[in-house]
This record gives structure tokens, sequence and C-alpha cells, in this order.
């Protein structure tokens, strides 16, 4: 369990995650595109699908991002249950 504590700290320690994760628990089911027009539109990054993925790449390995293909798109959903299990113990 440590190293899935490792994880979710690791990708929640990055200011750009955090506003990935904020822009899917508002809007869920986006696009890799969709998803990197909101960040740049709405928070103003400066920053490409590229490098968005990469974020992704973290925020799945953490489990706070699930994604599955639908047709040629993947679909990113925001999934809070394992912020829901690390902090289970601290706050009840």
């Amino acid at each position: 369990m440590n190293k899935d504590k490792d994880a979710i700290f690791k990708a929640l320690g990055d200011s750009t995650r955090r506003l990935i994760l904020d822009e899917l628990s508002e809007r869920s089911e986006q696009t890799l595109y969709e998803l990197t027009a909101r960040l740049i539109m709405k928070h103003d990054l400066s920053i490409s699908r590229q490098g968005i993925a990469k974020h992704l790449t973290i925020l799945e390995d953490a489990g706070l991002v699930v994604s599955r293909r639908k047709g040629k798109y993947r679909i990113l959903t925001f999934n809070n249950e394992p912020l829901k299990d690390l902090l289970k113990g601290w706050v009840e």
C-alpha cells in the first residue's frame, strides 16, 4: 500500500497534474485533445498534447485517471477512489 500512496503523492505533487484532475472532475470523459484545449484556454498553460500525455501516464499509474479507447479516441475519466482510500485512515 505504501507504494500506492507514494504514487498518489507523486502525482499530486505537480500543479499541472492537479489542474488535469480539476478539469476531469469538473467535466469527465474528455479526450486528450479536449483536455489539452481546456487547459490551454482556461488556465493559460503553454503545454503540448505530448506534455499532457506524460502527466496522464503518472496519473494513470497512481490510479487517479482511467482511460479507455472509443474508436480512435482515448477517453479520460477522473477516479477519486484512490484519494478516498488514502484519506480513509487519517480522516475517520
